[in-house]
C-alpha cells in the first residue's frame, strides 16, 4: 500500500497485521482520486471508517486543507497515527474514535465537509445512519463517496442524490450530492 500522488507520492503505508480490516486498494484509490482531482485541493475531507487512513492521507498528499479521520477500532486508529507519522504529517488532521454516524452527529454546529468518503465493512447491515449523518455535514457543493461491495445496493437517504457509480472488481464507488 502506497501513496499514489502528491507530496507524499511513493510513501509506503503500514497495513493491518490482523484480520477484519479491508484497506481500499491502490488501484481503487487511484481511480477515486482521478475522478476527484479538481475537488481535492484546499478541501475539507472526512475519511469515515478510515482503517489505515490511506484515503485521507492521499487527500492530504494532494493538497486537502484538512482531513478528519473517523475510526471505531483502536488498533486501526493507532495505525492511522503511524501512517501519518511515516509521511511526516504533523497538522491538518484530526482523528475521532467511534461510530461514524455518532461522531458526525457530535461535530460542532457549522461543521461542513467538501468531500466525505465512507468505506464501511462490506457486510454492514445498513449504512443509512452514516449516510444521513454525512448529508447533515456535507457542504452545499460537496460530494459523498461510498465504497461498497458491488453486490450490495445501498439505500440512499432523501437528503442525498445518487449521481454516479464506478465499478472496479468486487467494489463500487457510489457518488452522492445534495439534491439540486
Amino acid at each position: 500500500m502506497r501513496v499514489i500522488a502528491g507530496i507524499f507520492k511513493g510513501r509506503h503505508l503500514k497495513a493491518p497485521t490482523w484480520d477484519g480490516l479491508r484497506p481500499t486498494s491502490d488501484k481503487l484509490r487511484e481511480t477515486l482520486f482521478n475522478i476527484l482531482a479538481a475537488r481535492v485541493a484546499d478541501a475539507r475531507v472526512l475519511d469515515g471508517y478510515a482503517g489505515t487512513g490511506a484515503v485521507g492521507i492521499e487527500a492530504l498528499s494532494r493538497g486537502a486543507r484538512e482531513v478528519t479521520f473517523v475510526e471505531k477500532n483502536a488498533r486501526a486508529a493507532a495505525l492511522i497515527e503511524a501512517n501519518l507519522a511515516l509521511c511526516g504529517v504533523e497538522r491538518g488532521y484530526t482523528i475521532h474514535r467511534g461510530d461514524v454516524a455518532t461522531v458526525l452527529r457530535r461535530l460542532p454546529a457549522g461543521a461542513a465537509f467538501d468531500l466525505i468518503f465512507l468505506d464501511p465493512p462490506y457486510d454492514a447491515d445498513s449504512v443509512m445512519p452514516a449516510l444521513e449523518a454525512a448529508a447533515a455535514v456535507l457542504s452545499a457543493d460537496g460530494l459523498v463517496v461510498l465504497e461498497r461491495a458491488t453486490r450490495r445496493e445501498p439505500e440512499v437517504p432523501a437528503a442525498l442524490t445518487r449521481v454516479r457509480d464506478v465499478k472496479s472488481g468486487d467494489s463500487t464507488l457510489t457518488f452522492m450530492t445534495r439534491p439540486r
